[in-house]
C-alpha cells in the first residue's frame, strides 16, 4: 500500500522518464537497468513489506565508476536516488519514491583482498555479511557482526544501518568493525575514508557515515576487521518461568562483570515456533529462554558457564543445557537465526527495534506485554538481550484494514517506552520511514537541526534516500 511518508513524485522528472533512461544507458552502458513494470515491482519495497512504491527505474552497477557516473547524471538532472543492497531493511530504509532511481549494489560483491598480518579484508559493499566470514574462515578468521539476515543482507546495508547481531555484545556493531570506506557522493565524486589501520587522523567522518542510512553517500567498498577464531565457542540454553526472571538474569550476568559473546532472549511464543522450525532442542515447558555463548580455552569456557549457571539459579532457573558438539551448537543458533522467518510462516508481524538499559529490562518486558494486550495483539519477543536491543514482534493480520494502523500505533508506544526508560528508538534496524515521525520524541529541535545541517552539507538538495529519518516538516527548521 502507499504510505504518507512517500513523497509525491516530481512531475518534471516523471515527464522526462524515457529521456532520463536513454541518457543513463548511454552514460553507463555496462550497467544493468531494470525499467519494465514487472522488474521494477521487485524493488518496490523492502522487508518492511506493508509499504510499497514502484521506482522510476533500477540500476545495477558493477563498479564504483559506474555508480559515480549514475550519481553525477542524477545530480545534474535533479533526480532522487535510493541506495539498496539486498532489501532486508526492517524500517522501510530502502523504500523508493516514484521519481527515484534505485541504485542496487548487489552485483558488486567481490572479496578484493585478505590481509592476515593486519587482520583486515577489503571487499565490495554488495558482498553478503556471511560471505565475508566464509571467505576468511579457511585462514582461521571471521567477521564479527552477524545480523539474523546475514545470509542475505549486504555489507552496504549493514553500514547504512550500523547493524549488530548476536555477537555484538563482545565484538561491537558494524561501526566497531569498519576501518575504511570508499564512497560516491551525491555529485558523483569518489572519496576514501580510513584505511587498513585502527586510528585515522582528523575528523571521524567514517563514524559519521556508518549509520547514516543512505542519506550522505553510497558506499561501494569497505575495509573490515577480521578476527581470529576462538579456540572454543560454546552456547548454553537457560529456561525460566517468566520473561521478567530471564530479563533479571541478563542484568545480573552483565552486572557480575561477565561479558559473554552473546546473550539472546526468546519468549514462549517464539520458542515454540522456532523449535518447530529448527528442531533445536529448545525446552517447551518454560516461559523464556536465554542462549548464552562464551568462548576461550576449555578451562575458561567451563569456568564461565559454571558462573553463569550459578547466577541463573538465583533467578528461578528451570532448565539448563550446555551444548556438547558443534552440531548441537549449530542447531541452537539455527533456531535463533531463523526466528523471524519461522514466525512469518504463521502470522504477519511488525518488528520493533528499541534499546533500553539492561537494568530496566524486566520493566520493559512487562510494559511491552501490557501495551500489546491493550491494543489487542499477541507479541513474540526475540532480541539481543546482552546489549538491551529489543525486537518485539507484534503479530497482526495484514488482511484486516485497520490492523496495520493499530500495529503501528502499538509499536510507536513501545518505542516511546524505550526512550522513557533511558534508551533510544533504534538499535540496528535504523530510523527509515518507520520511526521517522518519532524522532522529535527523542531529540530536541536543536538536535534535529544539527543533524539536518550535516545532511545538507553532503546532500544540499536532499536527493539521497528521500523522506527517511527526519520528519517531513522538520526541514522547515533549516
Amino acid at each position: 500500500m502507499a504510505h504518507p511518508a512517500i513523497l509525491q513524485p516530481d512531475p518534471a522528472v516523471m515527464s522526462r522518464r524515457d529521456e532520463i533512461l536513454k541518457q543513463l544507458k548511454k552514460r553507463v552502458p555496462d550497467t544493468v537497468f531494470i525499467t519494465d513494470e514487472e522488474g521494477r515491482r521487485t524493488f518496490e519495497t523492502d522487508a518492511l513489506t506493508a509499504y510499497r512504491c514502484m521506482p522510476l527505474a533500477v540500476a545495477l552497477p558493477g563498479s564504483t565508476e559506474a555508480v559515480s557516473a549514475i550519481m553525477a547524471y542524477c545530480w545534474e538532472n535533479d533526480i532522487k536516488v535510493v541506495a539498496r543492497g539486498a532489501g532486508t531493511s526492517l524500517s522501510g530504509g530502502a523504500l523508493p519514491s516514484e521519481d527515484s532511481i534505485v541504485v542496487c549494489i548487489s552485483r558488486m560483491n567481490r572479496m578484493l583482498k585478505i590481509d592476515e598480518d593486519n587482520r583486515v579484508a577489503q571487499v565490495e559493499s554488495g558482498i553478503t555479511n556471511l560471505a565475508i566470514s566464509q571467505a576468511v574462515a579457511p585462514r582461521g578468521f571471521f567477521y564479527a557482526p552477524d545480523p539474523s539476515s546475514q545470509l542475505a543482507c549486504t555489507l552496504a546495508g549493514n553500514i547504512a544501518m550500523n547493524s549488530g547481531g548476536a555477537h555484538c555484545l563482545k565484538y561491537g556493531v558494524t561501526v566497531n568493525n569498519i576501518l575504511g570506506l570508499k564512497l560516491v557522493l551525491v555529485n558523483g565524486e569518489v572519496i576514501e575514508l580510513g584505511g587498513d589501520y585502527l586510528d585515522q587522523p582528523g575528523y571521524d567522518l567514517m563514524g559519521l557515515m556508518v549509520g547514516s542510512e543512505g542519506q550522505l553517500a553510497i558506499v561501494t567498498e569497505a575495509t573490515v576487521r577480521i578476527i581470529k577464531m576462538p579456540e572454543i565457542a560454546r552456547p548454553m540454553l537457560l529456561g525460566f518461568p517468566s520473561s521478567e526472571a530471564a530479563g533479571a538474569c541478563v542484568a545480573a550476568i552483565i552486572g557480575a562483570g561477565i561479558v559473554p559473546v552473546a546473550i539472546e532472549f526468546m519468549d514462549k511464543p517464539a520458542i515454540h515456533v522456532c523449535e518447530n522450525f529448527a528442531n533445536a532442542g529448545y525446552p517447551l515447558d518454560v516461559e523464556a529462554i536465554l542462549i548464552v555463548e562464551v568462548e576461550g580455552s576449555e578451562e575458561e569456557v567451563a569456568l564461565l558457564l559454571e558462573r553463569i549457571a550459578e547466577i541463573a539459579e538465583d533467578h528461578e532457573l528451570q532448565h539448563k543445557r550446555i551444548s556438547q558438539s558443534a552440531e548441537e551448537s549449530a542447531a541452537i543458533w539455527k533456531g535463533r537465526k531463523s526466528a523471524f522467518g519461522a514466525i512469518g510462516q504463521l502470522s504477519d508481524y511488525f518488528c520493533m527495534d528499541g534499546v533500553i538499559p539492561l537494568s530496566r529490562l524486566p520493566e520493559a518486558l512487562l510494559r511491552v506485554a501490557e501495551l500489546c494486550r491493550a491494543y489487542g495483539f499477541d507479541v513474540a519477543n526475540i532480541f539481543h538481550a546482552g546489549d538491551g536491543n529489543l525486537h518485539p514482534l507484534i503479530l497482526y493480520n495484514a488482511n484486516e484494514e485497520d490492523e496495520l494502523a493499530r500495529a503501528e500505533a502499538c509499536g510507536a508506544e513501545i518505542l516511546k517506552v524505550c526512550v522513557e526508560l533511558g534508551g533510544c528508538l533504534t538499535g540496528e534496524h535504523g530510523v527509515g520511514i518507520e520511526k521517522r515521525d518519532l524522532m522529535p520524541f527523542q531529540y530536541t529541535e536543536a538536535d534535529l537541526v544539527q543533524m539536518m545541517r550535516v545532511k545538507s552539507v553532503f546532500d544540499p538538495d536532499w536527493q539521497l534516500n528521500p523522506a527517511k529519518v527526519f520528519p517531513l516538516s522538520a526541514r522547515e527548521l533549516l
